[in-house]
């Protein structure tokens, strides 16, 4: 059973320590389709995380490790790996992390390597048009003069401190009858399980068994991807002796657009037309995505409203692997009227004379109050000095009479 102080793994998948393996598994495909990046783009730690948990606990080894010495437990019984120490550092205390490491087993049974997660950034042109881009990585790769032994054959020997555990098992005594079990990593292989003799090693990779490489990877961004989709490289992630390597898998991440908005296979924009085009009909030119100038015609006599959509059909964003279908472009319109004093009052009764007729003014039986119309100044916010202004209300003897924040009411 693990220690109350660590448990923050079974905490993640929202299972009680000592859960069973049918539990543990119902727990994770439940927050794993929740959390999945296609799904849900901007979880992507959570879902490292709810994966690591899982990895962890779903391994008897491992998660009897973990029950019985905790966070210290699987970092020391990992070797100390660069990929196990960046996901304690973001789940047990630490920073963000840029590469997610899930080692598992490969279908023949081999242990595999990290998978590396990358951002890609790309502009709204780019799904839509497509690109092809190259990408240039460091990675691990088997050193080629010793083939990833690390020096002459047979140089390399177990470490007889750890056994080749990586590990080492210490016993202190707490007190009389009571021991306890510690574990630390060995330091005469510096947690490798291996040695090798100084006069031995490889002097290309000096006995790491791998050395950097650059790598170019060219990059196919197909029509119609979308923001958060995928693009992996199988096998193409670090090399180590006796591992296969993992992927790497480039995460796509869409640039802000100053003209359109995407949604789905959809695309949004705003269009400001004056009031004589709103009432008149109007035409309009447009750069889209790929280059071509779009035209837009709208019959007059057919009034815009402000703030109205109209749909221009198959001009949208093209569909991912069908790419001759197309979503459609929604275009709303903000209607700019003209300033004040605009025209003269001899022309202003010319051009009612050709509007619709004004409603008819109702007759108001009884008594009346008229007030002005004003503009209202959003900075100034709405208080009783306002209201007396609308009013033509300038009594000092009024406002000094009341205090501070008392305002008349007016029926």
């Amino acid at each position: 059973m693990a220690n109350v102080a660590d448990t923050k793994l079974y905490d993640i998948l929202g299972v009680p320590p000592g859960a069973s393996d049918n539990d543990l598994k119902k727990a994770y495909r439940k927050l794993a389709k929740e959390y999945h990046p296609d799904k849900n783009p901007n979880a992507g730690d959570k879902f490292k995380e709810i994966s690591f948990a899982y990895e962890v606990l779903s391994n008897p080894e491992k998660r009897e490790l973990y029950d019985r010495y905790g966070e210290q437990g699987l970092r020391e019984g990992s070797g100390g790996s660069g990929g196990m120490d960046d996901i304690f550092s973001h789940i047990f205390g630490g920073g963000l992390f840029s590469f997610m490491g899930s080692q598992s087993r490969s279908r023949n049974g081999r242990r595999r390597g990290e998978d590396m997660m990358h951002p890609l950034k790309v502009s709204l042109e780019d799904l839509y048009n497509g690109k092809t881009t190259k990408l240039q990585l460091s990675k691990n790769v088997l050193c080629s003069s010793c083939n990833g032994q690390g020096g002459k054959s047979g140089a390399v020997q177990k470490c007889s401190a750890c056994r080749g555990r990586g590990v080492r098992i210490m016993i202190r005594q707490l007190a009389p009858g009571m021991v306890q079990q510690m574990q630390s990593v060995c330091s005469d292989c510096n947690g490798e399980g291996e040695v090798i003799n100084e006069k031995d090693r490889c002097k290309k990779c000096e006995g790491k068994k791998v050395i950097k490489e650059v790598k170019i990877l060219e990059v196919h961004v197909d029509k119609g991807m979308k923001h958060g989709q995928r693009i992996t490289f199988t096998g193409e992630a670090d090399q180590a002796p006796g591992v296969e390597p993992g992927d790497i898998v480039l995460l796509l991440q869409e640039k802000e657009n100053e003209v359109f908005q995407r949604d789905g296979n959809d695309l949004h924009m705003t269009h400001k037309i004056g009031l004589v085009e709103a009432l008149c009909g109007f035409q309009f030119t447009f750069k889209h995505l790929d280059g071509r100038q779009i035209v837009v015609k709208y019959p007059p006599g057919k009034v815009i409203e402000p703030g109205c959509v109209r749909v221009v059909r198959g001009e949208g964003m093209p569909q991912y692997r069908n790419p001759f279908e197309k979503g459609d472009l929604y275009v709303k319109f903000d209607v700019q009227f003209p300033e004040n004093n605009w025209i003269s009052p001899e022309k202003l009764s010319e051009l009612e004379d050709l509007l619709p007729a004004r409603p008819e003014v109702p007759t108001v039986i009884g008594d009346t109050e008229e007030v002005d119309l004003q503009e209202f100044d959003t900075t100034r916010g709405s208080g009783g000095g306002q209201r007396r202004e609308a009013y033509n209300d300038s009594s000092d003897e009024e406002s000094t009479h009341h205090g501070p924040g008392v305002q008349c009411a007016h029926q």
